[in-house]
């Protein structure tokens, strides 16, 4: 890490912030003949400015500098009576070009989609509907909001195949005992339709998932990375998720029908301790399988790499100050690839430390984190997923402001 860099980046942040004025809550719009209708706009940015201590130069040692939007995001949130109620998001991500395996070959771009599209019918606490695109429900992770993290954001290895955090579908869910009991059912799309070309079939990926609240309950269908001590939370869950004949082992002959199965468990807590602040501690373990479809001739390219075959875990934990709105958080992962990279059998190694500064009215939040990716077998691969692919341990500094509005 060169340290006059950091400084910058730094100093950058603070110099955002400083020109940030005040903001208000989003506005709200009322509709119908007794105005039982109700809609809300919000705007939600993530900027980030990163150093990398490697990728650039020709010879991939120097260090990497990076501005972007991590998310940049319209949200409408919308209700009519007391059952039915819809959330629409779009995304505009933008020159993310420093990424969890290392810096970009090339400029990443911008990306711009309709990233939730959900209808919700709440006919009963035990019994409703989400129908639409959102989050399925595996990873407790992933089900996280990602406005709020404990620590920077999400997992990036924790992600499935052939979807990114959402998927088009029909879930069902309902918390009973008042909130000690949660399930969720889910019916989603999976892998996109596609000729037998690609896929030996085509059928929709199906996942349960249960959690037990044994403090304060979480009834939401999102959940939270922390509370910031407002609440005393022990909370313990697990999924499976299935997809039947999603891809070949041997793509070249349509040859080799695999199965996409998974599992997770995990579990959250957070305890507030009075005037010594407030801790929290999380952890989960996920086991992504394709039925070693890895190990055909030419297997499907989604059956592989970040997303493919995998089992791994994470622990994070952290700690809120009493009396100043400043929380310390690390977090430490390990993940096993069926095959990454052209590399069988590949281990990658992460740990993070940093803090999130809470500004007043919780518009603003400012996160500074430090990273370290470390993998087990370093150099430079050719293979199925390409030539000259290096491979090699490297550590990221980011500021991040968030902006909620």
């Amino acid at each position: 890490m060169k340290y006059p860099s950091l400084i910058l980046v730094i100093t950058g942040a603070l110099l955002l912030l400083g020109q940030t004025g005040p903001a208000v809550a989003g506005p709200q719009l009322t509709f119908g003949p007794d105005d039982e209708g109700i809609l809300q706009i919000d705007y939600k940015s993530q900027f980030r400015m990163l150093v990398s201590d490697s990728g650039s130069g020709p010879d991939f040692g120097d260090a990497t500098m990076n501005m972007n939007f991590r998310r940049n995001r319209l949200a409408f949130m919308g209700a009519y009576g007391d059952i039915m109620s819809i959330y629409a998001q779009t995304e505009y991500g933008q020159n993310m070009n420093i990424g969890p395996l290392g810096v970009a070959d090339y400029d990443q771009g911008s990306n711009f989609q309709l990233l939730d599209a959900v209808v919700r019918f709440d006919f009963d606490p035990r019994f409703k509907l989400n129908v639409g695109k959102f989050k399925y429900n595996l990873s407790r992770e992933n089900l996280e909001a990602c406005e709020v993290p404990l620590n920077l954001d999400r997992s990036d290895f924790i992600r499935t195949s052939f979807v990114g955090t959402r998927d088009y579908g029909v879930a069902a869910w309902g918390n009973f005992a008042d909130g000690l009991f949660q399930y969720r059912l889910d019916v989603m799309e999976g892998r996109s339709a596609v000729s037998g070309l690609q896929a030996p079939a085509s059928n929709f990926r199906y996942a349960a998932r249960v959690h037990f609240s044994l403090l304060d309950p979480e009834t939401a269908y999102g959940y939270k990375g922390t509370y910031r001590g407002q609440k005393k939370v022990l909370t313990v869950g697990g999924a499976v998720e299935t997809e039947p004949d999603v891809v070949y082992g041997n793509a070249a002959d349509c040859t080799g029908e695999k199965d996409y199965n998974a599992y997770t468990f995990d579990l959250f807590f957070e305890y507030p301790v009075g005037a010594a602040g407030a801790f929290t501690l999380s952890g989960a373990y996920e086991n992504i399988d394709f039925d070693d479809a890895y190990k055909g001739l030419q297997p499907d390219p989604g059956a592989v790499g970040l997303n493919g075959q995998k089992y791994g875990w994470y622990i994070k934990s952290g700690f809120m100050l009493p009396d100043v709105p400043l929380q310390f958080f690390g977090r430490y992962e390990s993940w096993n690839f069926a095959l990454l990279k052209n590399v069988y059998d590949q281990q990658i190694d992460w740990f993070g430390i940093g803090a999130n500064y809470f500004f007043p009215d919780d518009m603003l939040k400012l996160t500074v984190q430090y990273s370290s990716t470390t993998f087990d077998k370093k150099g430079v691969f050719d293979g199925v997923q390409g030539a000259g692919l290096v491979t090699d341990d490297f550590g990221t500094f980011v500021t991040q402001m968030q902006l909620v509005f």
